[in-house]
């Protein structure tokens, strides 16, 4: 392994990739990194920024599907790099189902594994394989590691993994997994750094709130529960997603509005949450802008602090206390009115927010009289995939891949 590894780490999702390097020396060091998003429709965009050289973009590439999104950044990447110059890629994959609970070196058996549970995550994972893929035709035996959302959520005890449904689809893989796991392993590794590591094993939420929004129990430094389920639909509201809903709402609107399984799908993860309510955008700052004018606004803004309320609440007793709040995410390290929102009425669980703290995105939010600290952390998934393929090629050892998880007695 080179003394300095260069390390691309890339986070493809439904509609983005994400890509950033790094020199793996004592410490990571961020350079090259940038996105493409818009990705399938009209105006893909693509923006990148180079700290060595002082150089940003930002620009509209067209209209690109994921393949075609992909061979550009790669294309991309060897104009200005040389892709010969990589050294590893990093990955990061939505789910890993059963078996594969650790970072794990790409293999044809993990491949397939991914393939066979694609219907888990459709919305992602067959993208995520065809990235994998077309790494490996244009720098073949490169080694690629995937690093799972899901593993952070390993060992949550079975009474927090299992769905009250019949118990025969457990053995095919259907239970609570949990998403954002990359994210939540940095915010606990960071909150260890600087609030020490006893606060780290206490109790703990971390709230991960983004386009993509959720929240996790952690105690001992373990997640014991977490709001998303089998996909990441589920838990509280999001800018496009609904969260939780009656199950028979499914049965009622075919009936009543003959919307299949399929639309139904759409309608959950696409046309849902901030932008259904809202019926204008998905973004909450759009939203904050217009709650005094528009009611609909107001009601989404509402719904999103209400329900994440709701889950701290629900995480508290869980834990059976509460020792640290974390905000994460775009809207969780940006949006100090959504915060102050959500933790209004929370004294009962020793949570008081400092007016001015928060105002300004202090990292400690919280009331010095207050019993719980509140903190706003930036999260980084891409160094934790680093970190992950720089321990691969090190020298430990790709772990086997886990046999189902029982169904238990």
């Amino acid at each position: 392994m080179p003394s300095e590894a260069c390390i691309l780490t890339v986070n493809g999702g439904s509609s983005s990739i994400k890509f950033a390097l790094y020199q793996m020396g004592a410490q990571p060091q961020k350079g090259l990194h940038g996105k493409i998003d818009r990705i399938g429709l009209l105006g893909t965009h693509f923006a990148f920024a180079d700290p060595a050289r002082k150089r940003r973009d930002d620009r509209s590439i067209g209209e690109l599907d994921h393949r075609s999104a992909a061979n550009f950044l790669l294309d991309w990447l060897d104009d200005q790099i040389g892709l010969a110059s990589i050294t590893a890629v990093g990955h990061r994959v939505v789910n890993g189902g059963a078996n594969y609970r650790e970072p794990h070196r790409v293999t044809r058996d993990l491949l397939d594994e991914m393939r066979r549970i694609s219907p888990y995550a459709p919305e992602h994972l067959p993208s995520e394989i065809d990235l994998i893929d077309m790494v490996s035709e244009r720098m073949p035996g490169l080694p690629q590691v995937a690093c799972f959302d899901t593993a952070f959520h390993r060992d949550m005890p079975r009474v927090a993994r299992i769905l009250p449904i019949p118990r025969r689809f457990t053995t095919k893989g259907v239970e609570r997994y949990g998403f954002h796991g990359l994210s939540y392993e940095f915010l606990m590794e960071e909150l260890a750094r600087v609030s020490g590591v006893e606060a780290a094993k206490g109790r703990v939420i971390l709230c991960h709130l983004g386009n993509g929004a959720s929240l996790a129990a952690v105690r001992g430094g373990k997640c014991i529960d977490t709001s998303m389920g089998f996909t990441p639909a589920a838990g509280v509201p999001m800018s496009t997603r609904s969260g939780d809903l009656d199950p028979g709402l499914g049965w009622y609107l075919a009936q009543t509005e003959d919307i299949s399984a399929q639309q139904f799908n759409k309608m959950i993860n696409h046309e849902s949450g901030l932008l259904g309510v809202s019926e204008t955008s998905s973004d909450l700052r759009d939203l904050l802008g217009r709650e005094a004018s528009d009611i609909r606004a107001a009601e989404a803004v509402a719904l999103f602090c209400y329900q994440v309320k709701k889950w701290i609440g629900a995480f508290a007793a869980a834990l059976g206390g509460l020792d640290a709040l974390v905000f994460s995410g775009g809207i969780g390290e940006n949006a100090p009115a959504i915060r102050a929102r959500i933790c209004e009425g929370l004294g009962f669980l020793g949570v008081h927010l400092e007016e001015i703290r928060n105002a300004t995105g202090e990292p400690v939010i919280s009331a010095d009289h207050g019993h719980v600290q509140v903190r706003v952390i930036r999260t980084d998934e891409d160094v934790i995939i680093a970190k992950a393929v720089f321990r691969m090629l090190a020298g430990t050892e790709t772990p086997p891949a886990r046999p189902p998880r029982g169904v238990g007695p």
